[in-house]
């Protein structure tokens, strides 16, 4: 029986006070996956269905993100507290877009729009 994906870690890493079994890969399973890996980055693909919710999470590394498919979200800690709502906000000028992501705690998103939200993220170790 295969134990699905794993998580890695670099000995260059700081100690990090969440449980591996947060990481976006291994939590949420349907909308990230790991499309290249070795021991400098990881890079993920994220799909996020229109009224989709990605369970609680964390990214353990900072990232830089091409966003390729955009919508309004709703990001909100582990306790449900709204962190960031893009509703209201002005869209980028121009997809693909670019962004660079930092390392984020526990938290879930909704995607509230109309639109799959799809993110490539290279995270740096």
């Amino acid at each position: 029986m295969s134990e699905g994906p794993k998580v890695s870690v670099s000995p260059r890493e700081p100690p990090w006070p969440w449980s591996g079994k947060l990481d976006a890969v291994l939590a949420a399973p349907r909308q990230d996956r790991v499309l290249f890996e070795d021991e400098r980055v990881r890079v993920l693909d994220t799909r996020i269905a229109p009224g989709g919710t990605v369970p609680n999470h964390t990214h353990r590394r900072p990232a830089a993100q091409q966003i390729n498919g955009r919508s309004d979200l709703v990001r909100r800690d582990a306790e449900g507290k709204v962190l960031v709502d893009t509703r209201g906000r002005p869209p980028p000028a121009s997809l693909p877009a670019v962004a660079w992501g930092e390392a984020l705690p526990p938290h879930t998103l909704e995607n509230v729009g109309n639109a799959e939200l799809r993110v490539v993220s290279i995270e740096f170790r």
